[in-house]
């Protein structure tokens, strides 16, 4: 969407928003689907490059969670506040013009 367009429907940051929850989810993916692929392999050399890579994965999604945390998009501590941004979200979903 042009950023103009964005920032006059008040979309800019529901689109930082929702990049940064899309790269969080695929993150929690690629651990998972590494770590299933890990037990799955029973060559050493393949099971310690796996583990490379969920390492790496595992840093990747703590910087994506403390992205989203310190930009008020996601408040997994206190639910009142988590509760305030998923109604804030839904509501500015709810006003796109379609």
């Amino acid at each position: 969407m042009n950023t103009i367009l964005e920032h006059l429907l008040g979309l800019h940051h529901l689109t930082d928003q929702a990049i940064a929850t899309d790269f969080l989810l695929s993150s929690k993916s690629a651990v998972q689907n590494l770590a299933v692929a890990i037990t799955e392999a029973s060559n050493p050399e393949i099971r310690a490059v796996l583990n490379d890579h969920l390492e790496e994965a595992i840093a990747s999604h703590e910087r994506i969670f403390r992205y989203m945390m310190d930009k008020g998009h996601y408040r997994p501590y206190n639910i009142d506040e988590q509760l305030h941004v998923d109604l804030r979200t839904a509501k500015t979903a709810l006003d796109i013009p379609s």
